[in-house]
């Protein structure tokens, strides 16, 4: 018999806002939403930034302020945000049962070290000088802790939490994977309690460069999101953490479920024409949502496969199933490996809230029409690779 997965906290930061309750309300102000998107930080690119709150509360040793970057302190916000919630932040008892699963990329870069190491070098023949500049301007404690392993590894010395621990990597598909493992892993009885989660920073040069190397970077905002060339994607800085148990732990220490994690199913292939659709109908299937179900869609924007997604979606919405879509990368930006577990947490504020928030592009996609719904779905189609779904609902 496999047990019921609840999610029992929750903790979001975006360019929408500084928590969720602000995030959902920007998403419901269109003025909100166009603001959020900045066409000045790295013209002509479009960027969704996004600003940390006080960390004061949650990261209160300047020392750990200091040691982390943008990306790791949005993490380590939104998984104390989730840990408050669910009843768990700073319970000593607890955190020792605190399983960790964080889906992130690479490390982050000190820009100001690499331009001051940049401009020692500049017309400077003798290689001494490069390691006089890294022993005296890069920090070794910053530097660990940018690393993808060490993004768990503060969290849990922050927080406390000192579980299992346990990172994947792999863009979009890693987000989907944290989610899977804790799920299958709560399921089958071998763990009880997870916090799982991820952040992205989109305002980074060295990243935008990266993106924009494979040819991915939407350069005019104006293009219709569902129909954008492969140059389509405007990434988004966000940091999403989930507390995931089973329901005998919620209710043994009675604690209140926000949703049901029903189920998560992920594929890849090679995106020759129709796979990736083949996989999604496939997760759908698996799935079997209802009627009506809210889906949040994690469309990158990228073309063709956002247009592929976006063909999909439209035989959901033309059938009896007709679920209410929202492409959520319209409002926030792509935030990669963080995108998944974003549309997550929204997923459960909307079962939450009874409603979604309005139609982001005035596609046909989006015109199901608005209906009480007891279950969302979430997709996740990567800009390269990576087909997932979730599916929650109200308990």
């Amino acid at each position: 018999m496999t047990r019921e997965v609840w999610i029992t906290g929750q903790g979001l930061l975006s360019p929408l806002g500084q928590d969720l309750e602000a995030t959902w309300t920007g998403l419901h102000d269109p003025a909100a939403v166009k603001a959020a998107a900045n066409t000045e930080f790295l013209p002509p690119f479009t960027v969704h930034s996004m600003s940390l709150p006080a960390l004061d509360k949650f990261i209160p040793k300047r020392g750990d302020q200091r040691a982390m970057g943008p990306f790791m302190l949005a993490g380590c916000v939104a998984a104390a945000m989730a840990m408050e919630q669910a009843g768990l932040l700073g319970n000593e008892a607890l955190l020792k049962q605190i399983n960790l699963m964080v889906g992130v990329g690479g490390g982050e870069r000190d820009e100001a070290v690499d331009e001051a190491i940049l401009r020692a070098l500049s017309g400077v023949s003798d290689g001494n000088v490069l390691a006089e500049q890294l022993q005296t301007e890069l920090r070794p404690t910053l530097f660990l802790a940018q690393l993808p392993n060490l993004f768990a590894g503060n969290i849990s010395i922050v927080l406390g939490v000192s579980g299992s621990s346990r990172t994947f990597m792999g863009e979009e598909a890693a987000g989907v994977d944290a989610v899977r493992v804790a799920f299958e892993r709560i399921q089958g009885g071998q763990a009880d309690l997870f916090l799982v989660g991820s952040a992205f920073n989109a305002s980074r040069r060295d990243i935008a460069l990266l993106y924009q190397s494979g040819g991915y970077l939407l350069e005019d905002p104006a293009l219709p999101f569902w129909r954008r060339p492969r140059a389509g994607m405007a990434l988004g800085s966000a940091g999403a953490f989930l507390v995931m148990e089973s329901r005998e732990s919620a209710e043994a220490r009675g604690a209140k479920p926000l949703a049901r994690l029903a189920g998560i199913v992920n594929d890849r292939c090679r995106r020759e024409h129709g796979q990736a659709t083949a996989n999604a109908a496939r997760e759908w299937q698996a799935l079997a949502p209802k009627p009506g179900a809210a889906l949040l869609s994690g469309a990158t924007g990228v073309g063709p496969i956002t247009r592929e997604e976006h063909d999909f979606l439209s035989g959901l919405v033309a059938s009896p199933a007709a679920p209410q879509v929202r492409p959520t990368a319209v409002a926030l930006g792509h935030s990669v490996e963080c995108a998944f577990l974003t549309n997550l947490v929204l997923a459960t504020a909307a079962l939450q809230h009874g409603e979604l928030f309005p139609a982001l592009t005035g596609d046909a996609v989006e015109s199901a029409p608005s209906k009480p719904f007891d279950q969302v779905v979430i997709t996740a189609w990567g800009h390269r690779r990576g087909e997932g779904m979730a599916l929650v609902e109200r308990i």
